[in-house]
């Protein structure tokens, strides 16, 4: 097994989805990590942004909205290469959260639903096809990257009041353990994130903020346990009280799914 890559190794670390909640914790850490990286905290909100940038001298913002059109999406990529060549990880973190009630489908928004899908799987596929070009480049220099998803434990088991953004995440998780292993030859490196019910702005607008405060996982706590995994290089790290769904049903998969492509390539 090649070595790993941790997040220390990296020298400039792009967080999509970082005016808030985990993206702007893990942003924030990682610009205190002593290796000293230069942070790219993106993200919609623009007076977001402005506050982020007042926290440390390395922490650089852009205006990033992964819901614009394919075109559009591309060009942005390609700017924040371009101006950023030494850019060697990014972490996918933005993403959104709907309640569906299918036994009522007039009430289900398939417009709201189709824009879940985009910003949890389709935006986040476009764009690793975006940036690998760039970090494929690297690779061909021999210098490490990193790609980094942020699934969820309802990835792994389901929550039928969310139905949508469970199914967005698990399709994310299956497209992580794919990409790991199609890029194992290179020095591109795949990581995964399993958050569990974590503080966050995520369910303030289904209004069961006060109900889910009562049990969610402290952001502090997430982000401590998040970096000690990126730190390590893991390339699978459940939080909290996902450790247990993950050893149940996901522990081996990610090495079953490259004997898998093994058996595949020699089938060729």
């Amino acid at each position: 097994m090649s070595n790993p890559v941790t997040i220390s190794d990296c020298k400039c670390v792009l967080v999509i989805g970082a005016t808030a909640g985990l993206g702007r914790a893990l942003a924030l850490a990682i610009h205190e990590l002593p290796s000293k990286p230069t942070v790219i905290a993106a993200g919609r909100r623009q007076q977001r942004l402005d506050e982020l940038a007042k926290q440390g001298a390395r922490i650089k913002t852009l205006t990033f909205d992964v819901n614009v059109s394919r075109d559009a999406l591309k060009s942005a990529v390609q700017d924040v290469c371009q101006k950023y060549p030494e850019l060697d990880a990014v972490l996918f973190v933005s993403g959104v959260q709907h309640l569906f009630d299918f036994k009522k489908p007039e009430t289900v928004n398939l417009d709201i639903l189709e824009g879940e899908l985009n910003t949890n799987y389709t935006a986040i596929a476009r764009m690793v096809t975006f940036f690998l070009p760039h970090f494929l480049k690297l690779s061909d220099q021999a210098r490490p990257s990193l790609l980094v998803t942020v699934t969820s434990g309802l990835g792994i088991v389901p929550g039928p009041w969310v139905p949508n953004y469970c199914a967005t995440k698990a399709a994310l998780h299956s497209l992580t353990l794919s990409l790991h292993n199609q890029l194992s030859d290179t020095k591109v490196k795949v990581a995964e994130i399993f958050p569990p019910l974590v503080e966050s702005e995520l369910h303030d607008h289904q209004g069961t903020t006060p109900k889910l405060s009562k049990m969610w996982l402290p952001l502090e706590d997430f982000t401590k346990e998040a970096m000690e995994g990126l730190k390590r290089g893991d390339v699978q790290i459940p939080v909290g009280r996902v450790k247990q769904q993950w050893d149940i049903f996901e522990k081996g998969k990610l090495e079953k799914s490259a004997n898998s492509m093994a058996i595949f390539s020699k089938a060729q």
